[in-house]
Formats: C-alpha cells, sequence, structure tokens
C-alpha cells in the first residue's frame, strides 16, 4: 500500500520551500521505491524554486542521492529490495536511435515513473529531475537506480547523482583529457572543482584553475589544481597562454553558464582544442564570436550533459576509486544537515562557501 512521509516541497516561484507530507505509492510495473540515505543541494533544485527550469508547480525537490531500494514492480531485474544505489536522471531507453547507435549516454528517450507521488490532499507533485529525494522514500523508474558497493558513506556516493559526476564526466567522457594535457577550468563550484578532479584523475600535466574567489581556488587546488587564476584580478585568457607556453589550454571546461566566460574558454585553448561547456546558461543568453575565429582555431567546442555518463558504467568505477582512497568524494561534502534546513543550505549557496550541503538520514 502507499506510504506517506515527508519530502522538501516548492509550492510557487521563489517561495521558501515548505516540509510537507507526501504519498509515495508502491512501484508498479518498472518502478522502485527507494529509501534515501543522502541527498545533496545543488543549484538545480535553487533554479526549480525559482521557476528557472519550468513552471510545474508544486515541485519535490531534490535529486542527488544515494539509498537503499526498499520495493521493486513487476518487470524489475536489475536492482533488488535492500541494493545500495546512486540515483540518476537519465535512465536509458536501449531503443533510441542513440541507444541503437551503441551511444546511450546520449539517450534521447530518458524516463522517469509513470505514477506520481501526492500531496495529502491529491495535488499530484513534480519531482525534480524526475527523482525527489529531499524526502524520507521517493518513488522512480528502476533505471534511474544504479547499485554500487554498499561501503561507500551515501553522502558521498549521492553527489555522483548530478553535480559531481557532471564535472568529473566533462573532464573525462566530453573533454577526453589525456596524459600530459594541459587543462583550464573555469568556475570552481562543485562542478568545477569536480572538473579539475577529473583532469588530474586522467593525468594532466597542467590543471588551471580559474576562479574571482581565492576560497575556492584554495580548494582547486587541494583537489588537484596545478595553477590558480584569479580572474577578478589577471585577465584569464593571458593567464592560462602564459602557463601553457604561449599557446593556450589543450582542454578549456567552462563551468559557469554564461557568455563572457564561455568566450573566455573560446580564447583560452590551444590551436584544435577543445572547449567544453558543463556549466548551465540560461534561455536569454546569446553569444557573439567572429566566425572566422571559430573556423581558424580548428578544434572542437562541446557541450556536456551530465558529464556525458553512462551510470552504469562510471558509477560504479568511481566509487571503486572513492573506495581505494584514488577519489576524495568526501571532499565535496562541505556539511550534512537535516531536511528542514535546505532553505537555510539554498541561502549559503549565494555566499560561496560551501561545495555541498547534503541532507542526511
Amino acid at each position: 500500500m502507499s506510504q506517506r512521509v515527508q519530502g522538501v516541497i516548492a509550492r510557487a516561484k521563489g517561495a521558501p520551500v515548505t516540509i510537507e507530507t507526501i504519498t509515495v505509492p508502491d512501484p508498479g510495473p518498472g518502478e522502485a521505491v527507494v529509501k534515501v540515505q543522502a541527498c545533496g543541494v545543488c543549484h538545480t533544485d535553487l533554479h526549480y524554486r525559482e521557476g528557472g527550469i519550468n513552471d510545474e508547480f508544486p515541485f519535490l525537490l531534490g535529486h542527488e542521492a544515494a539509498g537503499v531500494v526498499e520495493s521493486v514492480g513487476e518487470g524489475v531485474s536489475e536492482v533488488a529490495p535492500g541494493d545500495f544505489v546512486i540515483l540518476n536522471w537519465r535512465a536509458v531507453c536501449g531503443q533510441c536511435r542513440a541507444c541503437l547507435r551503441g551511444r546511450p549516454q546520449y539517450c534521447f528517450n530518458t524516463h522517469n515513473a509513470k505514477q506520481k507521488m501526492t500531496l495529502a490532499d491529491g495535488t499530484e507533485l513534480t519531482p525534480a529531475l524526475g527523482i525527489g529525494a529531499f524526502a524520507e522514500k521517493t518513488l522512480v523508474a528502476a533505471g534511474q537506480c544504479t547499485k554500487v558497493n554498499p561501503a561507500a558513506s551515501p553522502a558521498a556516493a549521492g553527489l555522483l547523482g548530478c553535480g559531481v559526476m557532471a564535472g568529473i564526466g566533462a573532464a573525462l567522457n566530453t573533454g577526453g583529457v589525456g596524459r600530459g594535457d594541459s587543462v583550464a577550468v573555469i568556475g570552481c563550484g562543485g562542478v568545477g572543482n569536480a572538473a579539475v578532479v577529473g583532469a588530474a584523475l586522467a593525468g594532466a600535466a597542467k590543471v588551471i584553475a580559474v576562479d574571482i574567489d581565492d576560497k575556492k581556488l584554495e580548494t582547486a587546488r587541494s583537489l588537484g589544481a596545478t595553477h590558480t587564476v584569479n580572474s577578478r584580478a589577471t585577465d584569464p585568457v593571458e593567464a592560462v597562454r602564459r602557463l601553457t607556453g604561449g599557446f593556450g589550454a589543450d582542454v578549456v571546461i567552462e563551468a559557469v553558464g554564461r557568455p563572457e566566460t564561455y568566450e573566455q574558454a573560446f580564447y583560452a585553448r590551444d590551436l584544435a582544442g577543445t572547449v567544453v561547456l558543463v556549466g548551465v546558461p540560461t534561455p536569454e543568453m546569446r553569444i557573439d564570436l567572429p566566425l572566422l575565429d571559430v573556423f581558424g582555431r580548428g578544434g572542437s567546442l562541446k557541450s556536456s550533459w551530465y558529464g556525458d555518463c553512462l551510470p552504469s558504467r562510471d558509477f560504479p568505477m568511481l566509487i571503486d576509486l572513492y573506495l581505494q582512497g584514488r577519489l576524495d568524494l568526501d571532499a565535496f561534502v562541505t556539511e550534512t544537515i537535516a531536511l528542514d534546513e535546505v532553505e537555510k543550505a539554498f541561502e549559503r549557496m549565494h555566499h560561496g562557501d560551501v561545495l555541498r550541503s547534503v541532507v542526511v538520514r
């Protein structure tokens, strides 16, 4: 039978979130109910609250999560009750043109649970990114559950569900960073610093972190950056070129999502270098680049969706690296908080002094 649990709800654009009772139905065919153990507070959740994603209020927020499968519906074989899982928001379909061409990380038909979670009065909820994990339990498509080693800390593991995977994947998967490469990362929040980690994991010779905040740059250095540039005081394009023999970086990862920082990334790369956009822009943003420069500099201009990750491949591998002490996911957990502290965590985001606040149960 359905269950009633507590969840974090955004009822209207810009309004403070509230803790309310929600109804989680029993899982139907292809679905699973997950007992949430940890969920990171991501900027995307704040974008939902601010109406920046869509206007399908009320939202059940939270999506960067790990937990234990409690029950599964008919036909589910990929996970079973008791499995420790990381939730993902790109459950691949296996049938679309991307999947059939062997590129499931680009799946064009990702799916969520068919049934709706509701408020106590029956109002249907829109779960953030099809997950809704700021709750004691949530209903998802079984394909959104990726089984990983249960020895991992839920607070650290859950971060692979969004921000940390986006950054690491931008370097490893989208940017194709290789041994000896030079890499610049513009924007050193959670995603940008994860890109720094990804570049270091790949064996980059130089990892140049660029930001306007010295605290974030200190964190980037602790996570593997070999050089830092405060772009409030120094022209970042000139600084990156100076640090790379006058040429520019092989790969530049833009983790801000603004036209001015994208232009910096474009000109801070070497000839035939790669620019990776992983920062998320807003709909009204535009960029104006001379077409001759786009042609003349060669290389690749890429955007990175979720770090171009394939959860079934990447999550277990990265958790293994974490358990071996080779990937410090714990460094991204700035603080652990309770479910009723999410609104305060949104406020702390504006001060830039947290990589991740994580709700734990």
